[in-house]
Protein backbone atom coordinates (compact mmCIF):
# COMPACT_ATOMS: atom_id res chain seq x y z
CA UNK A 1 0.00 0.00 0.00
CA UNK A 2 1.25 3.69 -0.89
CA UNK A 3 -0.35 6.88 -0.11
CA UNK A 4 0.28 10.64 -1.98
CA UNK A 5 -1.22 13.72 -1.71
CA UNK A 6 -2.18 16.40 -4.89
CA UNK A 7 -2.62 18.97 -2.63
CA UNK A 8 -3.48 19.80 1.16
CA UNK A 9 -4.98 23.24 2.50
CA UNK A 10 -7.68 25.44 3.00
CA UNK A 11 -8.10 26.16 -1.37
CA UNK A 12 -8.26 22.49 -2.37
CA UNK A 13 -7.53 18.54 -1.29
CA UNK A 14 -7.44 15.28 -2.66
CA UNK A 15 -5.29 12.39 -1.06
CA UNK A 16 -4.50 9.28 -3.54
CA UNK A 17 -4.52 5.18 -1.64
CA UNK A 18 -3.06 2.84 -3.71
CA UNK A 19 -3.05 -1.14 -3.41
CA UNK A 20 -2.39 -3.16 -6.23
CA UNK A 21 -4.65 -1.71 -9.02
CA UNK A 22 -7.37 0.09 -6.55
CA UNK A 23 -6.37 3.87 -6.20
CA UNK A 24 -8.98 5.60 -3.79
CA UNK A 25 -9.00 9.19 -4.23
CA UNK A 26 -10.26 10.71 -0.67
CA UNK A 27 -12.53 14.45 -1.91
CA UNK A 28 -11.33 16.22 -4.71
CA UNK A 29 -11.33 20.30 -3.99
CA UNK A 30 -9.99 21.27 -6.97
CA UNK A 31 -10.63 21.69 -10.48
CA UNK A 32 -10.79 18.97 -13.31
CA UNK A 33 -8.30 19.93 -14.98
CA UNK A 34 -6.10 21.09 -12.34
CA UNK A 35 -6.76 17.57 -10.48
CA UNK A 36 -5.47 16.11 -14.21
CA UNK A 37 -1.99 18.28 -13.81
CA UNK A 38 -1.56 17.06 -10.48
CA UNK A 39 -2.44 13.42 -10.93
CA UNK A 40 0.17 13.63 -13.63
CA UNK A 41 2.82 14.62 -11.59
CA UNK A 42 2.25 11.23 -9.50
CA UNK A 43 2.40 9.12 -12.80
CA UNK A 44 -1.52 8.84 -12.57
CA UNK A 45 -4.41 9.40 -14.80
CA UNK A 46 -8.20 10.10 -14.16
CA UNK A 47 -8.94 6.25 -15.40
CA UNK A 48 -6.75 4.87 -12.17
CA UNK A 49 -9.13 6.14 -9.93
CA UNK A 50 -11.17 3.45 -8.46
CA UNK A 51 -13.26 5.70 -6.59
CA UNK A 52 -14.02 9.21 -4.84
CA UNK A 53 -14.47 8.61 -1.07
CA UNK A 54 -15.93 12.24 0.30
CA UNK A 55 -15.11 13.61 4.07
CA UNK A 56 -17.78 16.38 4.20
CA UNK A 57 -19.39 18.70 2.01
CA UNK A 58 -17.45 21.83 1.99
CA UNK A 59 -16.10 23.06 -1.06
CA UNK A 60 -11.99 22.64 -0.56
CA UNK A 61 -12.82 19.00 -0.36
CA UNK A 62 -15.85 18.66 -3.02
CA UNK A 63 -15.29 21.37 -5.61
CA UNK A 64 -14.42 18.61 -8.24
CA UNK A 65 -16.13 16.32 -6.77
CA UNK A 66 -19.15 15.89 -9.09
CA UNK A 67 -17.37 17.28 -12.42
CA UNK A 68 -14.42 14.43 -12.16
CA UNK A 69 -16.65 11.97 -11.41
CA UNK A 70 -19.05 12.41 -14.33
CA UNK A 71 -16.22 12.57 -17.25
CA UNK A 72 -14.49 9.77 -16.42
CA UNK A 73 -17.72 7.89 -14.73
CA UNK A 74 -16.25 7.24 -11.37
CA UNK A 75 -18.36 6.17 -8.53
CA UNK A 76 -18.55 8.15 -5.20
CA UNK A 77 -19.05 7.17 -1.84
CA UNK A 78 -20.59 9.49 0.81
CA UNK A 79 -22.32 9.66 4.04
CA UNK A 80 -26.57 10.26 3.82
CA UNK A 81 -25.43 13.61 5.78
CA UNK A 82 -23.81 14.36 2.75
CA UNK A 83 -25.28 13.49 0.27
CA UNK A 84 -28.43 15.31 1.56
CA UNK A 85 -26.20 18.17 1.11
CA UNK A 86 -24.56 17.47 -2.16
CA UNK A 87 -27.58 15.93 -4.01
CA UNK A 88 -29.46 19.77 -4.39
CA UNK A 89 -25.92 20.99 -5.68
CA UNK A 90 -24.52 18.44 -8.16
CA UNK A 91 -25.02 15.40 -10.45
CA UNK A 92 -22.79 12.03 -9.69
CA UNK A 93 -21.83 9.55 -11.91
CA UNK A 94 -22.38 7.35 -9.29
CA UNK A 95 -23.18 7.41 -5.56
CA UNK A 96 -22.86 4.80 -2.63
CA UNK A 97 -23.81 5.93 0.78
CA UNK A 98 -22.07 4.16 3.77
CA UNK A 99 -22.91 4.20 6.75
CA UNK A 100 -20.06 6.09 9.26
CA UNK A 101 -19.74 3.59 11.86
CA UNK A 102 -19.47 0.43 9.29
CA UNK A 103 -16.37 -0.87 7.25
CA UNK A 104 -16.69 -1.57 3.80
CA UNK A 105 -14.63 -3.07 0.69
CA UNK A 106 -13.52 -1.22 -2.10
CA UNK A 107 -11.93 -3.88 -3.98
CA UNK A 108 -8.36 -4.15 -2.59
CA UNK A 109 -8.56 -2.30 -0.14
CA UNK A 110 -11.04 -2.01 3.88
CA UNK A 111 -12.46 1.21 3.77
CA UNK A 112 -13.05 2.20 7.92
CA UNK A 113 -14.65 5.88 7.91
CA UNK A 114 -15.42 6.92 11.58
CA UNK A 115 -17.39 10.26 12.34
CA UNK A 116 -15.59 13.48 13.53
CA UNK A 117 -16.64 17.06 15.33
CA UNK A 118 -16.95 19.15 12.31
CA UNK A 119 -18.79 21.74 11.11
CA UNK A 120 -20.74 19.54 8.27
CA UNK A 121 -23.86 17.56 8.12
CA UNK A 122 -22.51 14.13 8.92
CA UNK A 123 -18.40 14.48 8.44
CA UNK A 124 -16.00 11.43 8.60
CA UNK A 125 -12.47 10.25 8.56
CA UNK A 126 -10.71 7.20 7.29
CA UNK A 127 -8.45 4.34 8.04
CA UNK A 128 -7.67 2.22 5.29
CA UNK A 129 -6.51 -0.95 5.53
CA UNK A 130 -4.77 -3.87 2.86
CA UNK A 131 -4.84 -7.02 5.26
CA UNK A 132 -1.27 -6.40 6.07
CA UNK A 133 -0.90 -2.72 6.93
CA UNK A 134 -3.20 0.34 8.31
CA UNK A 135 -3.25 4.06 6.97
CA UNK A 136 -5.70 6.66 9.07
CA UNK A 137 -6.32 9.95 7.56
CA UNK A 138 -7.52 12.89 10.10
CA UNK A 139 -8.35 16.30 9.16
CA UNK A 140 -11.12 19.06 9.69
CA UNK A 141 -11.90 17.97 13.53
CA UNK A 142 -12.17 20.53 16.21
CA UNK A 143 -11.50 17.97 18.90
CA UNK A 144 -10.70 14.71 19.36
CA UNK A 145 -12.88 11.85 20.71
CA UNK A 146 -12.18 8.67 22.42
CA UNK A 147 -13.23 6.67 19.04
CA UNK A 148 -10.96 8.88 17.35
CA UNK A 149 -8.14 7.23 19.56
CA UNK A 150 -9.72 4.14 18.92
CA UNK A 151 -9.67 4.40 15.77
CA UNK A 152 -5.98 5.68 15.11
CA UNK A 153 -3.83 3.82 17.53
CA UNK A 154 -1.47 1.43 16.50
CA UNK A 155 -1.19 2.93 12.71
CA UNK A 156 1.40 1.96 10.23
CA UNK A 157 1.00 5.68 8.54
CA UNK A 158 -1.15 8.81 9.81
CA UNK A 159 -2.01 11.88 7.75
CA UNK A 160 -2.90 14.34 10.80
CA UNK A 161 -4.12 18.27 10.92
CA UNK A 162 -1.96 19.99 11.84
CA UNK A 163 -4.36 23.58 11.44
CA UNK A 164 -2.86 26.45 13.23
CA UNK A 165 -1.04 27.57 15.87
CA UNK A 166 -2.96 28.90 18.47
CA UNK A 167 -1.28 31.97 19.25
CA UNK A 168 -1.01 32.75 15.34
CA UNK A 169 -4.60 32.65 15.50
CA UNK A 170 -5.84 34.56 17.78
CA UNK A 171 -3.53 37.44 17.07
CA UNK A 172 -3.59 37.13 13.87
CA UNK A 173 -6.40 38.91 10.56
CA UNK A 174 -9.42 36.95 11.15
CA UNK A 175 -12.68 38.22 12.44
CA UNK A 176 -13.34 37.28 16.01
CA UNK A 177 -16.13 35.16 14.94
CA UNK A 178 -13.96 33.12 12.62
CA UNK A 179 -11.31 32.57 15.26
CA UNK A 180 -14.28 31.09 17.55
CA UNK A 181 -14.97 28.70 14.60
CA UNK A 182 -11.45 27.81 13.36
CA UNK A 183 -10.43 27.17 17.53
CA UNK A 184 -14.13 25.68 17.95
CA UNK A 185 -14.55 22.34 19.09
CA UNK A 186 -16.18 21.64 15.41
CA UNK A 187 -13.15 23.48 13.90
CA UNK A 188 -10.04 22.19 12.96
CA UNK A 189 -6.88 21.08 15.02
CA UNK A 190 -4.05 23.49 16.48
CA UNK A 191 -0.72 22.02 16.47
CA UNK A 192 -0.73 21.18 20.35
CA UNK A 193 -4.09 19.41 19.94
CA UNK A 194 -2.25 16.80 17.20
CA UNK A 195 0.46 16.55 19.53
CA UNK A 196 -1.64 15.79 22.16
CA UNK A 197 -3.12 13.21 20.36
CA UNK A 198 0.18 11.76 19.15
CA UNK A 199 1.23 11.26 22.71
CA UNK A 200 -2.43 9.52 24.14
CA UNK A 201 -2.41 7.06 20.93
CA UNK A 202 0.08 3.98 20.02
CA UNK A 203 2.62 5.41 17.08
CA UNK A 204 5.01 2.40 17.88
CA UNK A 205 4.49 1.10 14.68
CA UNK A 206 4.30 4.80 12.32
CA UNK A 207 6.07 4.14 9.22
CA UNK A 208 5.43 7.58 8.12
CA UNK A 209 3.63 10.86 9.81
CA UNK A 210 2.30 13.40 8.06
CA UNK A 211 1.26 16.95 8.91
CA UNK A 212 -1.87 18.48 6.94
CA UNK A 213 -4.36 20.81 6.33
CA UNK A 214 -2.14 23.64 7.41
CA UNK A 215 -3.33 27.13 7.36
CA UNK A 216 -0.72 29.53 4.94
CA UNK A 217 -2.21 32.69 7.51
CA UNK A 218 -2.24 30.85 10.97
CA UNK A 219 0.93 28.49 11.13
CA UNK A 220 4.15 28.09 10.05
CA UNK A 221 6.11 24.54 8.93
CA UNK A 222 8.50 25.13 11.69
CA UNK A 223 6.26 25.11 14.23
CA UNK A 224 4.21 22.27 13.21
CA UNK A 225 7.50 20.34 13.10
CA UNK A 226 8.34 21.17 16.40
CA UNK A 227 5.12 20.19 17.94
CA UNK A 228 4.79 16.73 15.94
CA UNK A 229 8.70 15.86 16.63
CA UNK A 230 7.85 16.63 20.52
CA UNK A 231 5.13 14.45 20.54
CA UNK A 232 7.14 11.73 19.02
CA UNK A 233 10.52 12.27 20.21
CA UNK A 234 12.20 12.08 17.07
CA UNK A 235 13.82 14.11 14.70
CA UNK A 236 11.90 17.11 12.69
CA UNK A 237 12.87 15.41 8.59
CA UNK A 238 11.03 12.40 10.03
CA UNK A 239 7.77 14.73 9.38
CA UNK A 240 6.35 14.89 5.87
CA UNK A 241 4.56 18.34 5.53
CA UNK A 242 1.96 18.14 2.93
CA UNK A 243 1.50 21.60 1.28
CA UNK A 244 -1.17 23.12 -0.89
CA UNK A 245 0.46 23.49 -4.28
CA UNK A 246 2.56 20.46 -3.99
CA UNK A 247 1.16 17.84 -1.50
CA UNK A 248 3.33 15.49 -0.90
CA UNK A 249 5.17 12.35 -3.43
CA UNK A 250 4.01 8.87 -2.87
CA UNK A 251 5.09 7.26 0.22
CA UNK A 252 5.24 3.27 0.56
CA UNK A 253 4.50 1.37 3.83
CA UNK A 254 7.00 -1.86 4.13
CA UNK A 255 6.84 -4.80 5.72
CA UNK A 256 7.19 -4.94 9.08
Amino acid sequence: MRFASLGSGSKGNATLIESGDTCLMVDCGFSTCEVEKRLTRLDKKPQDITAILVTHEHGDHVRGVARFSRKYLIPVWMTAGTHAHCRLREEYAHVSVFNSHKSFLIDALEVMPFPVPHDAREPVQFVFSDGEHRLGILTDTGSITPHIKEMLDGLDALLLEGNHDHNMLMNGSYSRQLKLRVSGRRGHLSNDQSAQLLRSIDCTKLQHIVAAHLSEKNNHPEKVLAAFSGALDCTKDRIVLACQEQGFEWKRLMPG
